[in-house]
């Protein structure tokens, strides 16, 4: 039995079994993700934050289980730090912030909700890269196609921002789309 059976309940009952997203359904997605984190050795705040990464969508995925004004029903399932994590990462504006990482100036967050910055503390920082790094890795490998346009971008932030990421999440970044890697 997982230690997340209560979360991927919860995610269950908002849909998530149902939304198609690469490699089946994001259910599946999240669940894969949070497989990865444990895999690296996060914390369990961050794979709770893996879990339910696109609770109030991403960026990059439009379709949210939540509305950002429930993050007191999230943080009641998963925890605060956890739920903090999960609306960073969802709240994360990837064309303002993706240039600054791996710079020397403080990454500042541009919350896409509310055009909001915050610089965030480096633990933070680092779990919202691990979080990058498990979701881009499972969609890309899920997904020719998006392997194919994206793969070598990722590669360039994980590896300007390979200070934020474990030892272990780096090595899975190299090892997926690093030179002479395949898509």
């Amino acid at each position: 039995m997982s230690p997340w059976t209560h979360v991927e309940d919860f995610l269950r009952d908002h849909g998530a079994d149902r939304i198609p997203h690469p490699g089946g359904t994001l259910l599946a997605h999240l669940m894969r993700v949070t497989r990865l984190l444990g895999g690296w050795g996060a914390d369990l705040d961050v794979q709770a934050a893996g879990l339910c990464h696109a609770a109030y969508g991403t960026d990059g995925f439009g379709q949210a289980l939540l509305r950002t004004t429930e993050r007191a029903t999230l943080a009641d399932l998963i925890g605060e730090r956890a739920e903090a994590l999960v609306h960073l990462y969802g709240s994360c504006d990837r064309d303002a912030v993706y240039p600054l990482l791996g710079g020397d100036a403080p990454v500042v967050l541009r919350d896409r909700f509310t055009g909001d910055e915050q610089t965030p503390c480096d633990a933070d920082l680092r779990a919202f890269m691990e979080i990058t790094a498990a979701n881009e890795l499972d969609v890309l490998a899920h997904n020719k196609d998006l392997a194919a346009r994206y793969g070598a971008a990722l590669y360039g932030l994980f590896t300007r921002s390979r200070d934020l990421l474990s030892a272990a999440a780096w090595a899975a970044c190299t090892r997926q789309l690093g030179p002479g890697a395949r898509p």
